[in-house]
């Protein structure tokens, strides 16, 4: 029965109803010791359990988008009276987008506390002037704490929801995540952009069913806007945005997009096209785009992107103005290279991605003793173009001028190293020696053959014992060329972290690196795993990881490492999202598949975590630690007989394989035995793996403690 107005509950006064549903009524009321507005939400006594549901997450949340809790009564919740109506359709895309970022604001923070909405519909979102308020947690799945059966979890085969705006997984009673609120999320902003539901069926059962097997009507709407839509809208969990936090930052961008572009100068320099008639002569047009991308990153103000990120659109003949949006660059450099014998003729252009017009281009026909020169002039004329300050001979430039033959050596030796193959490692070997032989004076080959080492630690092609000394030797000889490479003493940190375990040194190292300007997306990568993660600071890693990819947004290894280390820092959702942004760029990029592997296991979904597991094999079977992580997948899957052959190969390869083996069969005294042998083996990628889900288990042992102390690291790590 409803509450007539003038009745009390205790200091509250109700006025006049407001709503009422199933699970009780709503009331707008006085507070009469405040003398405030307040809405009081008087449930029915069968809903008991719930009651307690809402009230415990709301009190857990304070944010602007979410209305918030005032008091609780015996069966009754005081809430902030909000003025308002809920969401209607159709809206302009701009208001559209400003409501929905708010929306995921809210939502973001609610799933950060650990709390599912499970019943987000436009009569849960109340709109007025300031923008959206959240309502009704009713159906709220909360995290429970350490060692408590969740309190909130719903009997298999029980539909909890509206029929409407639930996922599918909810229709089906299945256990429902932050994903099933990425759905819900999907179809009011298809309603609010529309003005009509996504799913519509003449009863629930019939729109459960829509939901559940047919795809909604096209939109119209901004492309980007409504890829955004679908995505949401996905049947699978897997294949949605995984995190609010991800939505909420490719809305953003979008809005980005509508309004008018950022006034900070920005470039992105492209490879240039060898036009020689020898196509080998690819590595100098290639070396000669890096070397006017190093020139640029010394002029004030400009934002330059990295070369693995603007050589991703290398042969693909993409259109320069979705080539700009997806770098978030204003201005695009191209050009061609042709070379024949000692003569050079290059031409470059710069670009306007806004409205695809010339900047600025020339033609330059030189001997190949010019090619410094010549490259001082085109970052000078860009510069110029685009009203910025150059200086003439910026600190990008060693002071060593390298004769022709030892800098051409370099560009192949450096070309073949971002290939990242072990054919393609050995080859870069072998030019860099080369290049050091021709002009021993020269410091950049010494240091990029001390990274191509480190490279064949990671693929498991050369054991550390061999390759640290030489790391060393060659980093040394590079600082005593030129004091002034910070790649060099980065370089060296990552030795002293990984394998002589002196972190002093290593912090020394990294803080040299850091002093130069701009700091080098490369450094920033190695500080983060092998500095802030084996100290246990994930979080300080995945800001500097993303600085990195602001750089270099395409870089796979970047993205991939952010993966890495937002799964060490407690975020697998957002770790999983940037793992598959990786293979949206390379779908064959390896070690996605391994991160992802390391992710989905731990958590138990294991049929996600064989799959990942199979591909990562079946891409680098030659790497020891991805054999490990499949035959350790396989035991988990039910699968002993295959694991134990794939075992039968380890036998002689590094620890760290088993390592990552034990730990997925739960075999922690087997774990921490390979583990010390990993350690004793000064495996790269052990320190970055220590604050990880997966070695949860082992972290938890008596035997950590000694593990640690191998490792001249806090017992607490």
């Amino acid at each position: 029965m409803a509450l007539s107005p003038g009745t009390r509950l205790g200091p509250y006064e109700i006025v006049a109803l407001i709503g009422a549903g199933g699970m009780g009524e709503v009331y707008r009321a006085t507070d009469t010791r405040l003398g405030r507005v307040v809405a009081v939400k008087v449930l029915h006594g069968t809903h008991n359990e719930r009651f307690e549901r809402e009230a415990r997450a709301i009190a857990a949340l304070n944010h602007p988008h979410i209305c918030t809790l005032h008091d609780v009564g015996p069966n009754y919740l005081v809430m902030e009276y909000v003025e308002g109506a809920p969401l209607r359709g159709p809206l302009p895309v701009e208001e559209t987008l400003r409501l929905a970022l708010q929306m995921a604001a809210a939502l973001e923070a609610a799933h950060g506390k650990g709390i599912t909405h499970r019943d987000l519909k436009p009569g849960n979102i109340l709109v007025n002037k300031e923008g959206v308020k959240l309502l009704d947690f009713g159906l709220a799945k909360m995290a429970p704490a350490p060692g408590e059966n969740d309190p909130t979890l719903t009997q298999a085969g029980t539909v909890l929801g509206t029929a409407a705006y639930m996922s599918p997984e909810q229709a089906e009673g299945r256990t429902s995540d932050a994903r099933s609120d990425v759905f819900s999320f999907g179809l009011v902003l298809y309603e609010t952009l529309t003005g009509r539901r996504a799913f519509e069926g003449e009863n629930a059962i019939s729109t459960m069913g829509a939901i559940l097997h047919k795809e909604p009507r096209p939109l119209q709407a901004p492309p980007a806007l409504e890829r955004i839509v679908m995505r949401c809208l996905e049947k699978k969990p897997a294949q949605r945005f995984q995190t609010m936090a991800e939505l909420k930052e490719t809305l953003e961008a979008v809005r980005q997009g509508l309004a008018p572009p950022q006034s900070q100068p920005s470039i992105a320099v492209l490879p240039f096209a060898n036009m020689s008639r020898d196509e080998d002569n690819e590595y100098f047009s290639d070396g000669l785009a890096e070397e006017i991308i190093n020139l640029l990153t010394r002029i004030p103000g400009l934002k330059v992107i990295a070369r693995t990120s603007a050589f991703a659109f290398k042969g693909k003949h993409e259109d320069i103005r979705r080539i700009a949006e997806a770098l978030g660059v204003a201005t695009v450099l191209e050009g061609s290279v042709r070379k024949a014998g000692n003569r050079l003729r290059v031409t470059a252009q710069l670009i306007s991605a806004s409205d695809g017009s010339h900047l600025w281009s020339e033609r330059y026909d030189r001997e190949m003793t010019d090619v410094f020169a010549m490259q001082d002039e085109i970052a000078a004329a860009i510069a110029g173009a685009l009203q910025l300050k150059f200086s003439p001979q910026p600190a990008a430039r060693a002071r060593h001028t390298p004769s022709l033959p030892a800098y051409e050596a370099y560009l192949k030796g450096a070309h073949y190293m971002f290939k990242h193959t072990p054919e393609a490692l050995a080859r870069a070997k072998e030019y860099l020696e080369q290049a050091m032989a021709l002009d021993p004076e020269y410091a950049l080959p010494h240091s990029t053959l001390g990274v191509c080492y480190y490279l064949r630690v990671i693929g498991g092609l050369l054991p550390a014992h061999e390759a640290m000394p030489l790391i060393r030797r060659a980093e040394q000889k590079a600082l005593d060329l030129d004091s002034s490479l910070p790649e060099a003493h980065s370089t060296l940190a990552v030795v002293a972290a990984s394998y002589d375990y002196d972190w002093k040194e290593a912090e020394r190292r990294f803080r040299l690196a850091m002093t130069a300007v701009p700091v080098s997306s490369l450094v920033r990568m190695q500080y983060a795993l092998l500095h802030l993660l084996p100290f246990g600071r994930a979080r300080e890693a995945v800001e500097e990881m993303e600085l990195a990819l602001e750089q270099d947004p395409l870089n796979v290894m970047f993205r991939n490492n952010l993966a890495n280390v937002l799964n060490a820092a407690g975020m697998p959702e957002r770790g999983i999202a940037e793992a598959r942004k990786v293979l949206e760029i390379d779908e064959n990029y390896w070690f996605a598949y391994f991160v992802m592997g390391i992710i989905y296991a731990p958590g138990g979904m294991i049929p996600e975590a064989l799959a990942a597991a199979e591909k990562a094999y079946q891409l680098a079977p030659w790497n020891p630690v991805v054999t490990g992580l499949l035959a350790g997948t396989l035991v988990r899957a039910g699968d002993s007989q295959r694991a134990e052959g794939l075992v039968q190969r380890l036998r002689e390869a590094p620890a760290m394989a088993m390592v990552y083996y034990h730990l997925l069969c739960s075999e922690v005294d087997a774990a921490a035995d390979s583990f010390e042998k990993a350690i004793e083996q000064r495996h790269p990628m052990l320190a970055p793996l220590l604050g990880h889900p997966i070695t949860r288990p082992l972290r938890t042992s008596p035997r950590w403690p000694a593990l640690m102390r191998m490792m001249n690291l806090p017992e607490t790590t």
